[in-house]
């Protein structure tokens, strides 16, 4: 059965790490990460969206929310506030694009933990925050808008202030993210096993 919150992947990075648009490098037996994730996505929630800067370097079909329109910002806040603009939903599931092995456990979890009232609920890996997959819901839309206006963008900083709920997770090996050349070579390795 489909999850009913809405799923926001974040494809909207810089990748100055990467050294290129990893949201457009080849994964699995898919032309970018990107649509890899939108169709691994799909078999767990029923409605899933891809917040990104420009929708015009994508090739293939999806609903798109585009950042709202900031110079030089490459960080989530944009994507959140544009987020809560488009969507009328209370609560939606964030993902970052470069995290492909979170699995139907782990966000089931996530959202089986959720209730009404707290502000956020978040993965904790070992005991490290995972700021981009959990849930966030719209009491933190104004949070968002005050943090785009003040220049801040630490995720870690508003869930600090906000009723967050963790959940924890004591395998930190689906959490990789693929920040470098080199860990984007070790999850095409653990694609293949």
């Amino acid at each position: 059965m489909l999850f009913d919150i809405p799923c926001i992947i974040f494809a909207g990075g810089k990748s100055s790490r990467m050294g290129e648009d990893k949201a457009l490098l080849p994964f699995g037996s898919y032309d970018t990460l990107a649509e890899f994730q939108l169709h691994h996505l799909k078999k767990i929630f029923k409605n899933v969206y891809i917040s990104c800067k420009e929708k015009s370097k994508f090739t293939f079909e999806a609903n798109f929310i585009e950042d709202i329109k900031t110079s030089s910002l490459y960080a989530p806040t944009a994507g959140f506030v544009a987020a809560f603009g488009h969507l009328k939903s209370e609560r939606f599931f964030v993902i970052s694009v470069d995290t492909p092995f979170i699995n139907h456990s782990i966000i089931e979890n996530l959202i089986s933990a959720d209730k009404d009232s707290y502000d956020a609920t978040i993965a904790k890996a070992n005991g490290s925050m995972q700021p981009m997959c959990g849930i966030y819901h719209r009491s933190t839309a104004d949070k968002f808008s005050q943090m785009l206006k003040d220049d801040n963008h630490k995720l870690g900083l508003l869930l600090k202030n906000s009723d967050t709920f963790f959940v924890e997770f004591e395998d930190e090996r689906p959490f990789l993210n693929l920040n470098h050349p080199h860990e984007y070579q070790e999850a095409l390795a653990l694609l293949n096993l």
